[in-house]
């Protein structure tokens, strides 16, 4: 199902058709290296933890992380979209790309739309989001997107120090 739309893109529900994607995007070192290796290794991996992941976080929630795809040929080259995480009080922004489609905007430009979405539709009134400490990159389009640096404070169940950045929308 189509959530959003923009110049160049199209964010949509994810499907189980999808697997073969996601399995390629979270085992991309960029993904391992800045969000985690999540233990997807095969098609039925990356089918499970779509069917915890944001399928079910549509079902409850009507949001989760979008398949960003081009328009131009339904190519998906990402995903975007908001979450909410137990141990977060609201709902965060995320969005991770497959690295050959880095440096043309479209983080940006997906991440733009989902924020407008968020506030205009979902009528959320504050966005966080998460990076780890050594993704400048990720910092950088938060910061652009208008979110700003609150703390480090410790993912949920690790040891590891995540910085937050918010909005008050």
């Amino acid at each position: 199902m189509k959530v959003l739309e923009t110049e160049r893109l199209i964010l949509r529900h994810q499907t189980i058709e999808d697997a073969a994607f996601i399995l390629e995007l979270m085992n991309d070192p960029s993904w391992i290296q800045y969000i985690g290796d999540r233990g997807v290794r095969n098609i039925d991996d990356a089918r499970d933890y779509m069917l915890k992941g944001a399928l079910d976080m549509y079902a409850r929630l009507g949001f989760g992380f979008y398949l960003t795809e081009l328009k131009d040929g339904g190519i998906p080259i990402g995903i975007c979209g908001l979450v909410k995480r137990d141990f977060l009080e609201d709902a965060d922004i995320g969005f991770a790309f497959l690295p050959k489609f880095w440096g043309k905007g479209y983080a940006f430009e997906a991440a733009s739309e989902v924020m407008s979405y968020a506030q205009s539709v979902l009528e959320l009134k504050r966005i966080v989001a998460i990076t780890s400490e050594d993704n400048h990159a990720s910092a950088k389009l938060l910061e652009k997107l208008g979110l700003h640096f609150e703390s480090m404070i410790r993912y949920a169940g690790t040891d590891e120090e995540v910085r937050l950045f918010a909005i008050n929308v």
